[in-house]
């Protein structure tokens, strides 16, 4: 007896599954629903109540437990932690997270599956006396009593397979299906730790069958130690210890009986395989005590076996070696994120030959590498011809002016081919191949009108790249086709307006005059629910013909029949949120069908390929729908196929294009090597005199621009000897007139270099290695090396225009006797130019040193008389800069708290009079030094445009500047007027920097400020945005922009304006500035209003006298509509009033549609009112009958049900305002049932498809 805890259900993974569905998975046990793949969107832990939740729990009591057997602790469950990757490695499905990062797959749904047997070649086992079969390693018994009934129906199936013209002989280790056959000696014997069958190969993995003896769990906290089952698993890919491996499989378990009549034992399983999930089956696949039981006949008798069978269909394995070039000869194309979709389409044209071949024909030799579509184009095409592996399309993605988020939205295949070939026909004009698209793809069909009771016809021909079909109530193709071409009967109140024969009973419909020889069919699996006010997916059965004859639906002459073959079938697996596309490809039209899924290619059964994507239910076992299905169908031409189809040769290949090409693959080879070998190699960035010459901060050179320069590549298994070498190669020298200094950070802050006497060493015995260990910069990265390249005198171009001035004192005392001598390196200070000069370096004694030689060292740097006065300071770190010396100092020894390290930067200046010291800005050292700490780079990028790199700059700028003085500087380097520029803030976020708030011209900030009120990210480089203004920027701040809607009728949406109006205007000036803009009627009174609008009602009027600053501001749903005023409301007498009239339907709170002004006159007929409103509204009698009226005030509805109520001036204006327009408190209200169509609410992941190149 089986308790009811061990019946509890049990899905098997699948890869639409959620992260919680497949933990809650675990443990649970099956029904017939647990075969198959939980469709995408359906939650596997649905509530209690919903219809799979209780479908579920019919047949809990049917199906004994499905779980994984108990692993060890090295391949246990997924924790948290585990399940992501889990997620990653197994669910390549186009729905993206709020990471944004993967492409989800949603499986097919497990169906019955074809099983196939090869011809076996018989070999007795002598241990058994069974017959085994080699190829399969099935285990037939000898004796006729173990011929069962099951199977007749196996040989029934195989009969069926068997007629697929296409049916594929995989007898290699690639094949899809397999049988495993495991005979258990002495079941008796079977132990807990398992007994395992032979190996076969399948999809290229090795699978068998294991076998264990089990303890029957009887209830939840109590073992029968007498009662046991018999546990039966599969076992993927055991060995493996790779995590990236996934492989998704479905098989029939059984267990044969060795008694005739009795049938087998069976089980079905579905199940994504990988490598903490690897084995997968049933614990209790039956109890020893139903297994032992004689009648059962499943244990032979005399040796006691038992017979376990498998029979396995798998998919093509992801994360391992698959070699589709091998298998099938195509190859596929890798997944970005979510571009499956992409690869699908792009598959699909590129085996439309004829368009392949246009495509290389294209002419691109002077085409921009990265932005040309066409070549982009080419370049796809031409790795799927002639590479082995899968190819890229990112530098297609980027042709298309994507950015990387892009690459992770979902989109919709046939929009995306619209847009493609729409892009590449325009890029075909002008050339030989101009023409191609719509040769290959465009049909002819015709809309028509055609009166029934008199000779009138209105019609016009339309070309189509595609048809759109719908689904939904539809069979097949045929009839949607049907459907399609159905005539529309125009009568009664929606009769056709024949002109000068008035209203006409019609026909309405289109007929195709011509098909393409290329035929794209979109079958509207996607459409707009009403009732949830969302796109939702049909996934009906739908069924299509591999053989499509279209004749009876042409009307006009053709060269040719339209009779179609179907060449591609793009399926789609998933909900209206997200999914996954591959597509069925039959390359040569001879019915052998390949499957393309992103990068990996396989062989597929016409069944695989065109029945099992109708859509529908799959099989007995699914209870629910599948979500897998057909969603676009190509279609070539029966007649044109050898024309189509035609074999794209190399030689039909241009030579430029193939050179090009063949040139950019040995480059990505080069690169794909160098980032291989990356490791052996370190990043190695070179400073020189020069930079320190240049340089006006702190320290010897800005070590964080040094580490942003592109750097060259050094292998670090270089001797010291040979990197010398290098070195003097790259920069045209001996080797012996370099010398290199390695650069390092120092305890006392800043970076100095180190210099090695190369002299003193064996070159041959050192490496690069070593300089990279022992010499680091902090921040840089580990494999980063900076030196200073020294040019030795002979060949340094400083020493000889100013000998004597940098290196001839280092020279005499390199001969010191010293074996540790300190380097010092001199800068000189110019408070009249406010820079720094670089006046090299000398070597002195590790010992402390007097003033004197200090002075005098500084002196000659200088060509000055060495006892010239000097102050003379310590460059310690930008906070610290410490005076050793002042002019009138005469010590002879330094004080002990000024001792001169190795590698120290003095910095000195000549002393100055007092009148020099007065007038200057910055007079010493300090003050230049403490000046530098408010300066800072800042980059300007122009707002129009970000991507233009010549239209980026930067420039070194004071924190304390005034808005005014940057506005110069910035004018200065753009040389135009500072009053046509105007600067923005800058909006940073973790992902992008974008243009944030204008700043005013009138500000009193500094640059700090501005920088300190932005959203900037700290760590990210200062930048602001600029732009080039049409008119000075004071007349343009004394402007606002208002967005206005301009209302032309009553009945149709307006149109958004943005009108730039002076802030000191009236109304008058804006409805002017209107007029400019739009229009009007040519009948029409050519006077205009603004309306004000909140809630879909009337607001107010505004005056023409009206200041415009008076207005607020546009916010929530308040808008101001502009309107030209009616005849009849150009005057408004004593005893008439304009009323707001708005749309509601029941609740007067919400309100809809267009709000209008409608004069009336006291005592006038409501049914007057009426006719008037039905004639601005232009709406049918019929339907204008259904409307209710009534008159709201401070939200109280009084309803008008009779036609001859006349009009009250104490209705309609109880508070007794006669000024001509009655209060926003009152207003005539419409009750009828909105018909305007609701708009599904945007996903952020839905993006419509754009090419921007």
């Amino acid at each position: 007896m089986i308790h009811s805890k061990a019946l509890l259900e049990s899905q098997p993974f699948g890869r639409s599954s959620r992260v919680v569905g497949k933990i809650a998975a675990i443990g649970r046990t099956p029904s017939k629903l647990a075969v198959s793949t939980t469709a995408v969107g359906q939650a596997e832990d649905q509530p209690p109540g919903s219809p799979a939740n209780d479908s579920s729990n019919q047949s809990r009591a049917k199906f004994p437990r499905l779980t994984r057997r108990k692993r060890s602790k090295r391949s246990a469950s997924p924790g948290p932690g585990d399940m992501d990757s889990l997620i990653r490695q197994e669910s390549p499905m186009d729905v993206v997270d709020s990471a944004g990062q993967h492409d989800e797959e949603d499986r097919p749904e497990n169906e019955q599956m074809e099983t196939t047997e090869a011809v076996p070649v018989p070999l007795v086992d002598s241990t058994t006396g069974l017959t085994i079969n080699r190829r399969t390693h099935m285990v037939e018994p000898t004796s006729p009593a173990a011929v069962h009934a099951d199977d007749a129906a196996r040989s029934a199936s195989l009969a069926d397979n068997s007629s697929d013209s296409e049916k594929m002989e995989e007898d290699d280790d690639s094949r899809a299906e397999g049988t495993i056959d495991f005979v258990v000696p002495d079941v008796r014997k079977l132990s807990e730790t398992g007994s395992h069958s032979s190996v076969i190969q399948v999809r290229g993995l090795p699978w068998r069958i294991m076998a264990m003896k089990r303890k029957a769990r009887q209830s939840v906290n109590h073992l029968h130690d007498d009662s046991y089952t018999l546990g039966f698993f599969l076992q993927c890919n055991m060995d493996s210890e790779s995590p990236s491996w996934t492989c998704h499989a479905q098989a029939k378990m059984r267990l044969l009986s060795w008694k005739e009549g009795v049938a087998p034992n069976e089980r079905q399983v579905s199940h994504m395989f990988y490598n903490k999930e690897n084995d997968w089956g049933f614990t209790n696949f039956m109890t020893f005590e139903e297994l032992l039981d004689p009648a059962k006949g499943y244990v032979e008798p005399t040796s006691h076996s038992i017979h376990l069978q498998v029979f396995l269909h798998a998919d093509p394995p992801h994360g391992v070696c698959w070699d589709s070039k091998k298998y099938t000869g195509f190859i596929g194309l890798k997944n970005q994120g979510a571009t499956c979709y992409m690869n699908s389409l792009l598959q699909a044209l590129f085996f439309t030959n004829k368009l392949r071949k246009a495509v290389y024909l294209i002419p691109t030799e002077a085409d921009d590498p990265v932005r040309s579509v066409p070549l982009a184009i080419q370049r796809v095409f031409y790795e799927l011809q002639s590479s082995d592996k899968p190819v890229g399309t990112k530098k297609l993605t980027k042709s298309f002016g994507w950015e990387t988020l892009d690459s992770f939205m979902q989109h919709d295949a046939q929009e995306l081919c619209r847009v493609l070939l729409d892009n590449m026909d325009t890029k075909m004009k002008g050339t030989r191949v101009e023409g191609t698209i719509p040769s290959l793809f465009e049909g002819k069909m015709i809309s028509f009108i055609r009166c029934k009771n008199v000779d009138y016809e209105s019609s016009r021909e339309e070309s189509f790249m595609d048809i759109q079909l719908n689904v939904k109530d539809m069979k097949d193709v045929y009839d949607s086709f049907d459907d399609y071409v159905k005539v529309e009967v125009l009568e009664g109140d929606n009769k056709y307006d024949a002109g000068d024969h008035g209203l006409q009973d019609a026909e309405k419909g289109i007929a195709f005059v011509k098909f393409p020889p290329v035929l794209h069919l979109q079958l509207k699996r996607f459409q707009f629910d009403p009732v949830s006010e969302n796109n939702i997916k049909i996934n009906d059965r739908f069924e299509f013909p591999e053989t499509l004859d279209l004749r009876k639906y042409q009307t006009g002459p053709s060269d040719v029949p339209p009779v179609y073959f179907l060449s591609a079938v793009l399926v789609h697996s998933g909900d209206n949120h997200g999914g996954h596309y591959v597509v069925y490809i039959n390359p040569k039209g001879d019915g052998k069908w390949c499957k393309f899924d992103d990068d990996v290619v396989v062989r597929a059964s016409r069944k695989e390929a065109v029945e099992r994507n109708y859509g529908g239910s799959t099989d007995d076992f699914h209870q629910f729908r599948s979500c897998t299905n057909a969603y676009m169908l190509v279609y070539i031409n029966e007649a044109m196929k050898d024309e189509i189809l035609a074999p794209v040769e190399e030689n039909g290949i241009p030579g430029y294009l193939s050179h090009r090409l063949a040139e950019e693959r040995e480059v990505e080879a080069r690169r794909r090597k160098e980032k291989a070998e990356q490791g052996q190699y370190l990043n190695l960035r070179l400073v020189t005199e020069d930079d320190m010459a240049l340089h006006q901060g702190h320290d010897l050179v800005d070590i964080d621009k040094i580490l942003q320069r592109k750097p060259y590549r050094v292998r670090k298994d270089f001797t010291l000897h040979k990197f010398r070498q290098v070195l003097a190669d790259w920069f045209g020298y001996k080797a012996e007139e370099i010398n290199f200094w390695p650069w390092r950070s120092r305890p006392t802050g800043g970076t100095r270099p180190l210099q090695i006497h190369l002299t003193g060493i064996n070159l041959m015995e050192h490496h690069v290695l070593e300089l990279l260990n022992n010499f680091h910069i902090s921040g840089a990265e580990e494999d980063d090396l900076v030196i200073f390249l020294e040019i030795l005198p002979l060949r340094n171009p400083r020493s000889g225009l100013q000998e004597g001035r940098f290196l001839s004192m280092a020279q005499t005392r390199k001969n010191s006797s010293s074996d540790d001598p300190h380097t010092y390196f001199f800068r000189l200070y110019d408070p009249v130019r406010r820079t720094l000069e670089y006046k090299g370096w000398d070597v002195f004694p590790p010992t402390k040193i007097s003033a004197k030689e200090l002075t005098e060292a500084c002196n000659q740097k200088t060509g000055l008389p060495l006892n010239t006065p000097l102050f003379i300071y310590l460059d310690v770190k930008p906070t610290v800069v410490d005076k050793l010396i002042t002019a009138d100092q005469q010590p002879n020894r330094f004080s002990p708290n000024f001792d001169l390290q190795d590698g120290d930067l003095i910095v000195f200046q000549k002393q100055l009079t007092a009148e020099e010291d007065a007038r200057l800005a910055l007079p010493g050292v300090r003050d230049y030094f403490k000046d530098l700490t408010f300066r800072t780079d800042v980059e300007f990028v122009d707002k129009e445009r970000q991507n233009d790199d010549s239209c980026t700059f930067s420039l070194t700028l004071n924190l304390k500047m005034a808005y005014t003085q940057v506005i110069r500087a910035v004018a200065a380097k753009l040389k135009t007027d500072p009053k046509r520029i105007q600067l923005f803030r800058n909006q940073s976020t973790s992902v992008r920097d974008c243009p944030g708030a204008a700043i005013g011209t009138d500000t009193t900030l500094t640059l700090r400020d501005i920088f300190q009120s932005s959203r900037t990210n700290s760590n990210k480089p200062k930048k602001l945005f600029y732009t080039h203004l049409d008119m000075d920027i004071d007349e343009m701040e004394a402007r606002k922009e208002m967005k206005i809607l301009w209302q032309p009728n009553f009945r149709e949406e307006g149109k958004d304006l943005n009108i730039l109006v002076n802030k000191r205007g009236t109304v008058k000036d804006l409805l002017d500035m209107v007029k400019k803009q739009v229009e009007l009627a040519t009948d029409g009174t050519g006077q205009l209003r603004l309306v004000e609008l909140s809630g879909y009602k009337i607001h107010s009027t505004h005056s023409a006298a009206t200041q415009l600053d008076s207005l607020s501001s546009i916010s929530g749903n308040k808008i101001f509509r502009v309107e030209e005023v009616p005849h009849d409301q150009l005057r408004i007498e004593s005893d008439e009033l304009l009323i707001p009239v708005a749309h509601f339907h029941k609740e007067i709170h919400q309100c809809f549609g267009i709000p209008f002004y409608l004069k009336v006159r006291t005592n006038e007929q409501f049914f007057e009112v009426k006719e008037r409103i039905r004639k601005i509204l232009d709406v049918p009698e019929k339907d204008f009958e259904k409307y209710k009226f009534c008159i709201s005030h401070l939200g109280k509805q009084t309803y008008l049900e009779d036609d001859n109520y006349r009009i009250s001036a104490k209705d309609l204006n109880p508070q007794a305002v006669w000024c001509g327009t009655i209060g926003v408190t009152t207003w005539l209200g419409i009750d009828h049932l909105n018909k305007t169509p609701k708009r599904p609410r945007p996903s952020y992941l839905e993006k419509a498809v754009k090419i921007y190149n």
